[in-house]
């Protein structure tokens, strides 16, 4: 069985067992941490870096992709709760330039929940891998772009504008970057090892991501959508494809130190498993005296805004499958994303991440890992599987 270092409290030995069984046989690192009722119960770790051989350790950072985005969405909470932000707002209150070409009702709602109908850049203003250390450029695009559907009407993943179009509300508001804002607001007083810009004097802690499967090719996904009977020539079609590309080219530049120093808050976030497992309790719960959400914060956060959505035109033809569910601004519970049961929110992230809370037990969980080996549309990460399955019994059942 895979040797696995760090601690359990008595109670949790059999998720210590499940971490072991989930990475025999994994390739890469990876680290879980679980809080339960405010206290760190669960810290271990395993494996090692296969690129430059370094094993991994309890402070070991990664990038963690996509589970940048809960992370944002709790600054959003945070500052909606200091009354910096109004979540219900017009985005064009905040960033008047925004409501142009048909966007002036588009809410901050509707930013957090992936339905503003921006869930990638519009080809035409050739934005792509190249472009996503430029923030000026990247949200002069987004505010000018026509949405590739109607706002409000139905629900795609705004796989990397997420980022730029509630960062740049956040820094509107805030007159701070995402990034700053969660430095000071939630890294700080928890002190967390957690960043959206990862400063240079952390790179010996960092350890790089990989990928043993091959990613396909904007023009492999182009031809694979109109395999499913879409017309490749349409706006949103080719946007998809467009962010396919993109993220694979994102995710080779998180491994240099300029894709990490850069904010790019959908996807660029570093921390370990330590510190997004304690900003989670936080959210639900005190942690050494900081709590982040009061219970109708979370409470908010929580509400489902998509589940009655259909996907945009022309996706909606194609046959059904499962499909994200979204509160605002993190993911809520699904067949393929099962976390621990309904009322768990938290995000999960490209290759296998994840972090999350569950209110009713008062647990926190994050998952990280270097091996891109996740495949959403298989289900659960295999390696997720033993440990949850430990951890539902270490903490007992999620009553609705």
């Amino acid at each position: 069985m895979t040797e696995v270092h760090g601690t359990v409290r008595p109670g949790f030995e059999g998720v210590r067992d499940g971490f072991a069984r989930g990475q025999e046989g994994d390739e890469g690192a990876a680290q879980l941490a679980v809080y339960q009722d405010g206290h760190l119960v669960v810290d271990l770790w395993a494996g090692a870096d296969p690129i430059g051989g370094r094993p991994v350790g309890g402070d070991s950072l990664g990038v963690v992709m996509s589970v940048t985005k809960g992370a944002v969405a709790t600054c959003a909470h945070l500052l909606s709760l200091r009354g910096e932000l109004d979540l219900d707002a017009p985005v064009r209150a905040y960033w008047p330039e925004f409501a142009a070409a048909g966007k002036a009702h588009i809410s901050v709602s509707d930013l957090l929940s992936h339905r503003a109908g921006l869930s990638g850049f519009d080809p035409e203003t050739r934005i792509g891998p190249a472009s996503y250390l430029d923030w000026d450029a990247c949200v002069a695009a987004l505010a000018a772009m026509e949405p590739l559907w109607e706002p409000g009407t139905a629900v795609m993943y705004h796989t990397l504008t997420y980022g730029y179009l509630v960062g740049e509300v956040i820094r509107r508001a805030t007159g701070r970057t995402a990034g700053t804002v969660l430095a000071d607001l939630v890294a700080a007083p928890l002190a967390l090892d957690l960043w959206i810009g990862m400063p240079e004097s952390e790179e010996p802690r960092f350890l790089p991501q990989f990928s043993l499967r091959p990613q396909p090719g904007e023009e492999e996904v182009l031809a694979f959508l109109a395999d499913l009977g879409l017309d490749r020539t349409d706006r949103l079609v080719r946007s998809t494809a467009a962010t396919f590309h993109g993220i694979t080219e994102a995710m080779e530049a998180f491994n240099r130190p300029e894709g990490r120093a850069a904010e790019i808050p959908a996807a660029n976030g570093v921390a370990d498993a330590r510190s997004l497992a304690r900003m989670y309790a936080a959210t639900i719960g005190e942690v050494d005296g900081v709590r982040l959400l009061d219970g109708d914060g979370v409470a908010r956060a929580v509400a489902p805004q998509t589940d009655e959505l259909p996907a945009p035109p022309p996706f909606h033809r194609l046959p059904a499958t499962e499909s994200s569910r979204f509160g605002l601004g993190y993911e809520l519970p699904r067949p393929g994303l099962p976390m621990l049961g309904e009322g768990s929110f938290g995000h999960a992230g490209a290759g296998g991440r994840l972090a999350y809370a569950q209110p009713r037990t008062g647990t926190a969980v994050a998952y990280l890992c270097t091996n891109m080996a996740w495949n959403p549309a298989a289900g659960p990460d295999p390696r997720w599987l033993p440990w949850t399955e430990a951890l539902e019994h270490a903490v007992g059942p999620a009553a609705v």
